[in-house]
């Protein structure tokens, strides 16, 4: 079953998920956590992105962002590699640490925008063995969570400065201390009563977390992305690109650094060349990075994901 497209265009606002590969966690301890706020605010910074919220939990998080290049993948690729390559190697682990794609809903701004944070800074008590507690332990729980945006957004802690609250705090009145505070009695309004309606729109709209018109406006782009992506794939299969050999790659790139070809495939300490003989395999000749670690000698997919994103930093 063919993915479905992405909807991108500068200045859009996306709920972004990403979980564990079959449930598993993706944080093990505060150090885990610790690296991938460290991590959320390179990426942010690097990409242009806007992070309004997150929440990590134990084998997912939720992130709240603004595209103002529409550059989510981008972003988020950067994101999930350097910290998977990070805890693969701490936990002395190998392969995918991700489910899948990361999920990403576009968001109407505002009102949806507003109640969707709420929704996402609750999430540390709306667990199994939370849910039924009495509301002073839940409210208590949830202002003591380090691994969420709230303390910042309720004037309960200083706010991470990768974090852009000015955004939902202006639908607050008041000066800085009282939007706080106002969003506060908000947030925690919700530990007492469903938001039945955006739990409705989160679970039955494929299209974007908003209103009927907002949803409109969104299937509308995919139904013409997806006919611009139709007609690019029946001129690729007219006019079909051909892959370079993997043999004329290594040639190609040994010629440039003055090496012999079977240089390459040889381990060698801090060897650029081979880090770029790699990225070259992978976009001539199509090759995926388990087969490039098996032909450079490199080892596992893992490690030849580690070289090129050396090589692009």
């Amino acid at each position: 079953m063919a993915r479905k497209l992405r909807i991108y265009f500068e200045g859009a606002i996306y709920h972004v998920t990403i979980r564990g590969v079959e449930r598993r966690r993706i944080f093990d301890d505060a150090d885990d956590r610790q690296r991938f706020l460290k991590r959320l605010g390179e990426a942010g910074e690097e990409n242009g992105v806007r992070l309004y919220l997150f929440c990590l939990m134990t084998n997912h998080a939720h992130l709240l962002v603004e595209t103002p290049r529409a550059n989510l993948s981008a972003y988020m690729h950067q994101l999930q590699t350097a910290y998977t390559v990070y805890y693969n190697r701490r936990h002395r682990r190998t392969g995918h640490l991700m489910q899948g794609r990361f999920g990403a809903q576009v968001v109407e701004g505002d009102e949806y925008l507003l109640k969707l944070s709420r929704y996402i800074h609750l999430n540390p008590v709306n667990i199994r063995s939370l849910i039924d507690q009495p509301l002073n332990r839940r409210r208590a729980e949830l202002r003591a969570y380090p691994w969420s945006s709230y303390q910042g957004y309720a004037g309960l802690a200083e706010a991470e400065k990768f974090i852009e609250g000015g955004p939902i705090l202006a639908m607050m009145k008041g000066s800085a201390k009282k939007r706080q505070r106002a969003y506060r009695q908000y947030v925690e309004a919700g530990l007492a009563e469903r938001d039945d309606e955006l739990l409705e729109v989160l679970e039955a709209s494929s299209w974007g977390i908003g209103g009927s018109e907002f949803q409109e406006r969104i299937r509308d782009l995919h139904t013409k992305l997806a006919n611009k992506v139709k007609r690019s794939e029946d001129v690729s299969f007219r006019h079909a690109s051909r892959k370079v050999s993997p043999g004329k790659v290594l040639e190609k790139v040994a010629d440039k650094f003055r090496l012999k070809a079977a240089d390459l495939c040889n381990r060698r300490y801090d060897c650029v060349a081979r880090a770029v003989t790699a990225e070259m395999l992978g976009r001539y000749a199509g090759m995926n990075q388990r087969d490039i670690g098996r032909m450079l000698g490199m080892g596992t997919g893992s490690a030849v994901c580690q070289q090129l994103q050396r090589l692009r930093a």
